[in-house]
């Protein structure tokens, strides 16, 4: 079951990828996939079932062993190094850990996401312009956090943590966010408050969201699409009304 986009020019395509580790079994098992602009996408799916895997392949944080990944039409996995940072510009990540500057103030943890638009001089030296630092401002507000701007980011709670997290994200200017299992440490208010920001960036600035989730309900209520992952295979891919009990109950089965 595939799902269907009006989107005619796929962002990403995945041909027969597959992924193994030393040789060992494989993670990842002949996988397709089109990927179409402003998709709110979840991989849902048991613990190692391969979602980590396949979503740090979006962007090459894991290289796969088989196959071949297009982005906006030209090969990810066979870009060199200089190529593959112009394309990693447009593909922003929010990590499960974080990943944060702790003794920072949250502003530069925010500006650091521009640190691929800067020479290796002025990344050193965090030579941010008034502009740039003006955008991280105007980013924290509309995260509703901009109070905390001048605070050390060790000094946040968790879901304010996270909220930087996708703040620093958005300062790419990315085509795509990826999201690790962004709302796995927190409370169910949190949840509700981390997932509205990730579904309104897809919405309003029509950003493709790839979310990792281990909450089904929670990705039945915000995806546009649902991809289900069984032992390094799709076994579902679907809208969320086509994601019956039946399907779940395949999904979360116990795989070899």
């Amino acid at each position: 079951m595939l799902a269907v986009s009006n989107k005619k020019m796929p962002l990403f395509v995945f041909n027969d990828v597959s992924k193994s580790y030393h040789k060992k079994k494989l993670i990842l098992k002949n996988i397709n996939l089109n990927i179409y602009p402003g998709e709110f996408i979840s991989i849902i799916g048991r613990s190692g079932a391969g979602k980590t895997t396949l979503l740090r392949s979006f962007n090459r944080l894991t290289d796969i062993s088989g196959g071949d990944i297009l982005f906006s039409g030209e090969s990810l996995t066979k870009a060199h190094s200089s190529k593959l940072k112009i394309m990693r510009k447009e593909i922003a990540i929010v990590f499960q850990s974080l990943n944060l500057i702790r003794r920072e103030i949250v502003l530069t943890n925010v500006l650091i996401g521009r640190l691929g638009y800067h020479s290796w001089f002025s990344s050193l030296f965090r030579l941010f312009s008034k502009e740039e630092q003006e955008k991280a401002l105007q980013i924290l507000n509309e995260l509703d956090i901009v109070e905390k701007a001048f605070e050390k980011a060790g000094n946040l709670s968790i879901g304010q943590q996270q909220r930087v997290s996708i703040a620093r994200a958005m300062m790419q200017e990315p085509r795509v966010v990826l999201a690790d299992e962004p709302i796995s440490s927190l409370d169910p208010l949190m949840v509700k408050v981390i997932m509205s920001d990730l579904k309104r960036i897809q919405l309003e600035k029509d950003i493709t969201v790839i979310c990792n989730l281990h909450q089904v309900d929670v990705a039945l209520e915000y995806s546009t699409r649902i991809i289900g992952l069984s032992g390094g295979e799709i076994v579902f891919d679907g809208k969320p009304s086509e994601c019956t009990k039946e399907i779940i109950e395949k999904i979360y089965k116990k795989f070899k």
